[in-house]
């Protein structure tokens, strides 16, 4: 199997394998006040360190079950303490967002989802008209998980603040493969985008920024998110996190040489959706006239690639990224997503880029 879908999931980095080994056996609560549990608790504060180094350097990280979960948690912390009730975001986001968004509507909220241009990008005027003194919270995305379109986090940011409102940032395909722009007030982490184990993430919350509690229990993740966490994930999301930022040159310049190796191997048929100048080169999301999609992923069950985000795959729906950058339903079917990253090889990728144009020729040649 030739794994192209870094986007959907990373494979666990072998340094990461080896920080979780010795939690198999040491079982002990990380919240017990017992020495194994102590010994736990202190490999918990260490990934947290770890993971905190990735990051703006004024803030807290609070460990979670996943970026999903951190995304609900911000969305609706930041309107709970507030007494302003519009939630601004964008129509190319995570469904983690905007189906959140969706659900803060029927509790009285009001929603803006603005448009992005051909380009992937949302246009900073439209954020400046959207935002006021009503706004609790804009969502916006770094790196969007379908195109790998860049957003001017920064730039939002700064609108923002300017209104007095919050900015949530879901970071999970960016975190570790790049610098986190400062600005956001919320950051949604995912351990298993950087090649850590799944089952973990984290928020992260600005100095100063209140968050209510998501978990009621018994508080152990500094009395917002209650529940026994899993010294093993956490110390796999540290391990990662650190290794991200130690490599984060090294693995950004192997991914540049990538980008430019799979388009030679795929040849002129193919548009690359989103921009090409501001996106992270580790996603080629890619359209070709007259391309059964479908049909070309079974045709090459060897090659692992998408259609689009992974949790969407199954539902039959076009993605709404891909509509949202102005694709029709018929030309979103003949869209196809590759990731790649640290692990890949450059023979691999061309021999599977050379495989799938091949096969979306052929396609051409039978219809």
């Amino acid at each position: 199997m030739i794994y192209l879908d870094y986007q959907a999931t990373t494979p666990l980095a072998p340094e990461v394998k080896e920080a979780m080994a010795p939690w198999f056996d040491k079982f002990a609560n990380p919240h017990s006040p017992s020495r194994w549990g102590r010994e736990a608790a202190a490999a918990i504060e260490v990934a947290r360190d770890q993971v905190a180094a990735c990051l703006p350097p004024a803030g807290e990280v609070v460990f979670t079950g996943g970026a999903t979960e951190a995304l609900n948690w911000a969305l609706r912390s930041a309107v709970r303490i507030s007494d302003r009730r519009r939630v601004v975001t964008v129509l190319t986001e995570h469904a983690a967002v905007l189906d959140t968004c969706d659900w803060l509507e029927t509790q009285g909220c009001e929603v803006v989802r603005l448009p992005v241009g051909p380009d992937g990008l949302v246009a900073l005027p439209r954020v400046s008209a959207a935002v006021d003194e009503r706004t609790a919270v804009v969502a916006v995305m770094l790196v969007n998980n379908e195109i790998g379109v860049l957003q001017p986090v920064a730039e939002i940011a700064a609108l923002a603040h300017d209104a007095g409102a919050l900015v949530l940032c879901d970071a999970v395909q960016g975190f570790g493969r790049m610098a986190i722009p400062e600005g956001p007030d919320l950051i949604a982490l995912s351990a298993h985008k950087i090649h850590g184990p799944k089952g973990v993430g984290a928020l992260w919350a600005g100095e100063g920024v209140k968050l209510a509690p998501m978990l009621h229990g018994g508080g152990q993740e500094k009395g917002l998110r209650s529940g026994t966490l899993s010294p093993m994930l956490v110390a796999g999301f540290g391990a990662a996190a650190k290794l991200a930022l130690g490599r984060r040159e090294q693995d950004h310049a192997w991914v540049e040489h990538l980008w430019s190796c799979a388009l030679a191997a795929l040849g002129p048929a193919w548009d690359v959706n989103g921009s090409l100048e501001h996106r992270y080169r580790g996603n080629l999301n890619l359209f070709r006239e007259g391309l059964d999609a479908a049909r070309l992923l079974a045709d090459l069950r060897d090659i692992a690639f998408s259609l689009g985000s992974a949790c969407a795959s199954g539902s039959g729906r076009p993605s709404h990224v891909l509509r949202a950058v102005g694709l029709a339903d018929r030309e979103a079917r003949s869209c196809i997503r590759l990731g790649f990253g640290r692990y890949t090889t450059e023979e691999e990728l061309v021999a599977a880029c050379r495989r799938i144009d091949q096969t979306a020729s052929a396609q051409r040649s039978f219809a």
